[in-house]
């Protein structure tokens, strides 16, 4: 008995050992958004202010790329929603010729480098003689996050009773008021958790976004050319509204799922 109890306090500690290591660069996100610092360079502590949150978007650069994150982000997960909970219900639900090649091909583009990706994508676009911008990182992002939201819903489709829309259809409902009043809700869960996953690839991608991004700067990219003069302290700010603004979401989706749980 005391063994065990000595090996659970470890392994708790452990536990919270290792959340800690892997919290402690947001906190130091966070923490150094109050920094008062003279210059453009945060990296020592020199006192408390709120002046950087008022002077939030004080760099036009800056917030050029963190707009232009935020809408490509947003219309990249509105398309990848749309495709992925297609592809998610159709190898979820039916069996069609060449689904096994699908659902290779699905795992195969979660397991994909970036860098290849990325390469590839460049050359696709060279190819075709496409300007690099807006659209070209759009592109990209749906494509690299497409298979995460699929894979998603597709696993909330799988758990799904069929009896459900049976019986919706013999009470009379069509196609569509079935998908709308049953099928729906039912996997909302996945779509949600799927768009929020897709957000979250798409805001911060580096990688796959430097192979096609042309002249168009995102928050990323941003920050990566500014290291050698000095990251702004508007940066930490920034992305501690960004995180701030995920947990809000994530707590959100929890307490409501709680309460469909509960209904």
């Amino acid at each position: 008995m005391r063994r065990g109890r000595l090996g659970d306090r470890l392994l708790h500690g452990y536990t919270w050992l290792v959340i800690a290591w892997l919290s402690s660069p947001i906190a130091v996100m966070i923490l150094f958004g109050f920094n008062d610092t003279p210059s453009k360079s945060n990296t020592s502590w020199h006192g408390f202010t709120l002046k950087w949150y008022a002077q939030l978007f004080a760099i036009p650069d800056l917030t050029d790329a963190l707009w232009n994150s935020v809408l490509i982000a947003l219309v990249s997960t509105a398309i990848t929603v749309v495709i992925g909970t297609m592809l998610g219900l159709a190898l979820g639900r039916h069996r069609f010729r060449g689904q096994g090649t699908t659902n290779f091909l699905v795992f195969a583009a979660i397991s994909t480098p970036e860098l290849v990706m990325g390469a590839s994508l460049l050359s696709l676009f060279v190819s075709a003689n496409l300007p690099r911008d807006r659209i070209t990182i759009t592109i990209a992002h749906v494509l690299f996050s497409l298979s995460f939201v699929t894979v998603t819903v597709r696993a909330r489709v799988v758990t799904l009773d069929p009896s459900l829309e049976e019986a919706a259809k013999d009470l009379g409902a069509g196609p569509w008021a079935t998908f709308r009043q049953v099928t729906l809700p039912s996997i909302l869960p996945g779509v949600l958790a799927g768009a929020m996953l897709a957000f979250a690839l798409s805001i911060d991608d580096y990688v796959v976004t430097s192979f096609v991004n042309g002249s168009t700067l995102t928050f990323p990219l941003w920050i990566v050319g500014s290291v050698k003069t000095g990251i702004p302290p508007q940066v930490n700010v920034m992305g501690t509204l960004i995180f701030g603004i995920g947990v809000l979401i994530a707590i959100a989706n929890a307490v409501a799922a709680r309460r469909r749980a509960h209904t």
